[in-house]
């Protein structure tokens, strides 16, 4: 499964402007609510921050990637942004996040939601990419812009 596929262009902010920690999560989470249902959305949630307790998912970089497994969902689903302001995450290099990649997933298909957290950590890795989504504007330029770094980095 690729990500841009994986990414609805409703869960994919621009420089959206939050306080915190918190704050960015419970965005980043709200994007889904066109994809889920409202019982849902809260499980994801529930999900999503009982993982941040266990440990950040600041990644370093200038990236998070909050993550959770859920029950009460049957597919898997993706949020993204990069972030107007620089905010702390209790990364894993000290630096603050300035973009974010939410991943849920089913809580019965752990290989697949494994091999998404890993395909995000080997396309994020790439420097220039990450620079290349720091220049976009709209969810529509980041959208194409995940769909042509994964062509060029996977042949996809």
């Amino acid at each position: 499964m690729n990500l841009y596929s994986l990414l609805d262009k409703s869960a994919i902010l621009a420089n959206l402007n939050v306080k915190d920690k918190n704050d960015l999560i419970n965005s980043i989470i709200d994007l889904l609510k066109n994809q889920v249902n409202s019982d849902q959305l809260e499980d994801i949630r529930q999900a999503v921050f009982e993982r941040e307790k266990i440990m950040s998912t600041g990644v370093g970089k200038n990236l998070a990637i909050p993550h959770g497994k859920v029950a009460s969902i049957e597919h898997n689903y993706a949020g993204f942004a990069t972030l107007k302001d620089p905010i702390d995450f209790d990364s894993i290099d000290g630096k603050p996040v300035t973009m974010v990649f939410l991943l849920v997933g089913p809580e019965k298909k752990n290989s697949t939601h494994i091999k998404l957290l890993s395909r995000i950590s080997r396309l994020m890795n790439s420097t220039s990419f990450r620079e290349s989504l720091t220049q976009c504007e709209t969810p529509d330029e980041i959208y194409e812009a995940f769909h042509q770094e994964e062509v060029r980095y996977f042949g996809n």
